[in-house]
């Protein structure tokens, strides 16, 4: 009988051991984890879409006192549309840019990619 209780009370000291253990390792990673979502970078200038049809537009503009390189990128829907991707376009400062593209029939998804501009572009 004394064996039963020795295993119990070992068994019961350990599941509360490993819940402890659990829990403060809960809390630990709660505490370290930035709960604010990761602000976007103050270069990237505010874009929109607009797609009508095969054609989408792009319209940039840049509130930020740093520049920003924008590219619009098409995925078109057929396998033998071919996809493309526009120049990139240095929007300074207050500037407002328009960037196109198409496709010959559909387009599945368009987006925008945003840079800081490279040390050497004013050179």
């Amino acid at each position: 009988m004394r064996t039963k209780w020795r295993n119990a009370s070992a068994l019961a000291a350990a599941t509360v051991l490993v819940w402890v253990i659990t829990f403060t390792a809960l809390q630990f990673r709660q505490e370290t984890q930035d709960p604010r979502p990761a602000q976007r970078p103050s270069y990237q200038a505010r874009c929109s879409t607009v797609v009508e049809g095969s054609r989408v537009t792009a319209y940039c503009h840049n509130p930020f006192p740093a520049a920003d390189r924008v590219r619009l990128h098409v995925e078109c829907d057929r396998w033998w549309d071919v996809d493309a991707d526009t120049a990139p376009v240095l929007l300074r400062p207050a500037e407002y840019g328009e960037l196109t593209g198409r496709c010959w029939k559909e387009i599945r998804s368009v987006w925008i990619s945003h840079q800081p501009p490279r040390a050497d572009a004013g050179t």
